[in-house]
């Protein structure tokens, strides 16, 4: 997903939600979040995901679970992409 502002919609969804983390573009055209939150938060956040800026299309959202990475507790970024 490649031009359409996905990874600054999901910078200040986030910073909105108060949600610790990175989004970043991958080789393949896919974007990667990773989130650190409540439940709550995090679910709004997919919600948010799953919607996108105006001009993005979403084709699916996939989740899977994960540990808590201390370098983001406290802020949201936006990473290179990898």
């Amino acid at each position: 997903m490649q031009g359409v502002g996905f990874r600054n919609y999901v910078e200040h969804v986030a910073g909105k939600l108060e949600v610790n983390g990175y989004v970043r573009n991958r080789r393949d055209g896919s974007v990667e979040v990773f989130a650190i939150s409540t439940s709550d938060r995090l679910s709004q956040l997919r919600f948010a995901l799953e919607k996108g800026p105006t001009l993005a299309r979403v084709l699916g959202v996939q989740e899977q679970s994960d540990h808590p990475d201390e370098r983001y507790l406290g802020n949201f970024i936006i990473e290179i992409t990898v």
